[in-house]
């Protein structure tokens, strides 16, 4: 065959008009009144045969910068972190790539098992008693936590720091406008959660309050100062935004009696991908259990006593009564779920608390190697593996002439609120070097003047 895929002839095309009874294509659009058909020639690209299709597409690709070109200081939510080769090699298996939602489970025990795992490892990071099969990302994570916490308090107050990612506050905002809660943001105060104008917004019609750990400038909030003061409401829940690769290290959410712990594992196993797919998370505790969005899949034996796995405790509306279901997420990020699941096997618990260390080392060493250069360090408490720098230009000019040099610069604040004029929020992981490091400083001290 000389076609790699099967083309519509002349006769496929006869056919199909004979049976919905017609004689020709125009007669499908005569209801699209005469006058507001286009009657010009689209004015797009004459076609190519394959090959030179290829050679046009590679071409356009080739004009990205991307982390192979280019060393990456980008973080902001996405990062570039080591994976092992592992993680390419099992998700590329058959069986996983083209699996679709496991419904029958005496053909999906292997789907099934890596899922269960998954949930089982965020438990174990997260401090938490239960977490789903996935979800589809970060972000839709949380806005999913504001609404649970909403309707399991049956208040419509939801207290949210303004230092969570602002792509994930924008995602409650509209979350939040269909079941009529009210969002009320916190300030930051030196690039955390400002604690008074928190706690003078608590009050008995509080649901949840939201905070990130650590936050989107880096720093690490002080959650067991948030959860006194949320302890002092009654019903009032913990929700927190975490990074799990920064779990590895610091305390996790569940020691501090986090109600909900919600993130993304983009960390663990998956590309930057241009911002995604990605895989979001959701952990709480038993209480919460039958409230939480997506799926959980549960471990049982069958008939012969053998262990198994099975879907459980779906809250969505189509299995559950349409008033008694808290989410109409009906589906998980299964792939990049597994991927994710490899490589936190693969880095096994001192692995990847090694990963978080070298994290933190690196990130340092180049803030210190930067006020050397004499760079200020906006903010000076503690953090993971991102920090903001005051520059002397703007900061989308002087990522523009890092990209010249090959380096994919930091976040520019100014790009989230006018007050962060000429601020970069410049993260540092496993990945970079002490080379890569020092070059970046000297490109960046140079550029900036």
């Amino acid at each position: 065959m000389s076609f790699r895929y099967l083309p519509m002839t002349e006769q496929d095309k006869r056919q199909m008009l004979d049976t919905i009874g017609i004689d020709t294509t125009e007669e499908l659009f005569q209801d699209i009144p005469e006058k507001v058909r286009y009657k010009q020639r689209l004015k797009i690209k004459e076609p190519k045969n394959e090959s030179e299709l290829k050679r046009e597409l590679k071409e356009l690709s080739e004009q990205n910068i991307n982390v192979k070109t280019h060393t990456s200081f980008l973080g902001a939510g996405v990062y570039d972190h080591y994976i092992p080769s592992v993680v390419d090699h099992v998700i590329s298996r058959s069986e996983f790539y083209t699996a679709y939602t496991p419904y029958q489970p005496e053909i999906s025990q292997g789907e099934l098992q890596a899922i269960f795992e998954f949930q089982t490892m965020i438990c174990e990071l997260t401090g938490m008693e239960v977490a789903n099969s996935s979800i589809y990302d970060g972000g839709t994570a949380l806005a999913e936590a504001v609404n649970l916490s909403a309707g399991q308090t049956r208040r419509k107050k939801v207290v949210v720091s303004k230092a969570i990612h602002p792509e994930s506050l924008d995602v409650i905002r509209t979350y939040a406008k269909g079941p009529g809660v009210e969002i009320v943001e916190i300030e930051c105060k030196n690039g955390m959660t400002d604690l008074e104008q928190l706690k003078a917004e608590l009050d008995e019609n509080t649901a949840g309050v939201v905070v990130q750990y650590t936050n989107f400038f880096g720093q690490i909030e002080p959650l067991k100062e948030i959860q006194s003061l949320v302890d002092n409401m009654k019903k009032t829940m913990l929700i927190v935004s975490t990074n799990p690769l920064a779990l590895g290290y610091l305390t996790p959410p569940g020691n501090f009696g986090a109600d909900i712990v919600v993130g993304d594992t983009q960390v663990f196993g998956i590309p930057g991908q241009f911002g995604g797919p990605h895989c979001g998370f959701f952990a709480t505790t038993k209480k919460l259990m039958r409230k939480v969005p997506g799926r959980l899949v549960g471990q049982t034996v069958d008939e012969e006593g053998r262990r198994g796995f099975v879907l459980t405790l779906q809250a969505r509306e189509q299995h559950i009564r349409r008033d008694k279901a808290t989410s109409n997420i009906c589906s998980n990020q299964a792939l990049n779920a597994l991927g994710s699941s490899v490589a936190m096997s693969a880095l096994g618990k001192h692995g990847l608390k090694e990963m978080a260390i070298m994290n933190m080392q690196k990130a340092r060493y180049a803030k210190n190697q930067l006020k050397e250069a004499g760079f200020s360090i906006t903010y000076t408490g503690p953090f993971f593996n991102e920090f903001v720098v005051e520059c002397e230009r703007n900061v989308s000019d002087i990522n523009d002439k890092l990209a010249e040099r090959g380096f994919i610069g930091g976040f520019n604040l100014e790009r989230i609120d006018s007050r962060y004029q000429n601020q970069m929020l410049i993260a540092v992981t496993e990945v970079r070097t002490k080379e890569e490091i020092d070059q970046f400083v000297n490109e960046l001290g140079d550029i900036n003047g």
